[in-house]
């Protein structure tokens, strides 16, 4: 599930009521007080361009050319610029494309992290009458994962606890994205060999919030000022005295309701580098009837252990989908 690779389209979140409600707890100076999340929420996040993720031949009067290819560009590329323009969405690229009349343009595009120049001569579609140059794009990605936090002092959230990758195993980067409530409404079993996931749809008119970063962390944002809060649970987020044994997870597996799970914690590695600070273990009977383990969709989903939040899910172990790893709240908690 750590790839979030499988973009479920659809769905929205709404506010949670469990057990714990309106709950204070005592904090050390160096520990936050935040709601507990464990809400599906549906993301659309907005690339900051087109990016190419194929090529394709234009069909002309004589002939089928693919202007793009000629030019060398690729799929992964972005867009970013088109004649000094800046380009947010496919259907300003394609404007500009089509308003060239045939005559060259320098597209400026992101490649690996750099940034190079192409030029490319678009040619007319003979079924259209459109100029193009032979791209198929995208601008946007999204996708279902789990709210693990909001910190009750700003209203920003933290969320998957992973990064998000292309087809190309790269992580994308977004330029803002908005936030949608979900409603998990069916489930594709975890087996041995094959992730799991859930599947849900975004409730359009119901706005959870606006992400502003994308990271290796996670989904990082702020909540609209009509999502409630008042009904969530409030934690300690602390990872300062985790042990491996008994904890559990808050997670939406059907509805728009959390729920609370039971999970072990296997191993504690703090110093781990991809941030797979956790090994758990699902124990609960009824989330592994239901889901068979960890699923796609369920990153995110809040790690506590003795009252307090100490992390969160963002893998699953194909060998085994009732095992995955977890993120250090602290870690979250810095970005």
């Amino acid at each position: 599930m750590r790839k979030w690779s499988v973009f479920v389209l659809g769905a929205m979140l709404a506010s949670v009521s469990f057990s714990g409600v309106g709950t204070s707890v005592t904090a050390h100076a160096a520990e936050s007080i935040v709601y507990v999340g464990g809400m599906s929420a549906g993301f659309t996040l907005q690339a900051g361009g087109a990016q190419i993720i194929g090529l394709c031949e234009v069909m002309t009067a004589t002939c089928a050319v693919s202007p793009a290819l000629k030019a060398g560009l690729r799929a992964g590329d972005k867009i970013e610029k088109v004649g000094g323009i800046s380009i947010e969405t496919i259907a300003q690229l394609n404007e500009i494309i089509d308003k060239s009349r045939g005559k060259s343009l320098e597209i400026e595009i992101e490649r690996h992290g750099e940034t190079l120049l192409v030029v490319v001569q678009p040619v007319m579609d003979k079924a259209t009458g459109r100029y193009k140059i032979g791209v198929l794009a995208r601008d946007s990605v999204s996708g279902i994962g789990t709210v693990t936090y909001i910190d009750r002092s700003n209203g920003r959230f933290g969320s998957l606890g992973h990064s998000v990758e292309n087809e190309n195993k790269r992580q994308l980067t977004i330029s803002n994205g908005v936030v949608y409530e979900c409603n998990i409404v069916g489930i594709s079993k975890g087996v041995r060999g094959k992730a799991g996931e859930l599947r849900g749809m975004f409730l359009s008119n119901k706005t959870l919030g606006n992400a502003e970063k994308l990271c290796e962390c996670g989904i990082f944002g702020t909540v609209s000022d009509t999502f409630q809060t008042d009904e969530l649970m409030s934690a300690v987020a602390s990872s300062q005295d985790v042990r491996p044994g008994s904890a559990y997870i808050y997670s939406t597996v059907s509805g728009v309701q959390p729920q609370r799970y039971e999970i072990e914690i296997v191993k504690v590695d703090k110093g781990n580098k991809e941030n797979k600070n956790y090994v758990v273990k699902i124990t609960d009977e009824k989330l592994i009837d239901e889901t068979g383990g960890i699923v796609q969709g369920m990153s995110g989903s809040p790690i506590l252990q003795n009252g307090k939040l100490i992390g969160a899910i963002t893998h699953v172990f194909l060998n085994d989908p009732t095992r995955g790893y977890g993120i250090d709240i602290q870690t979250m908690l810095r970005e």
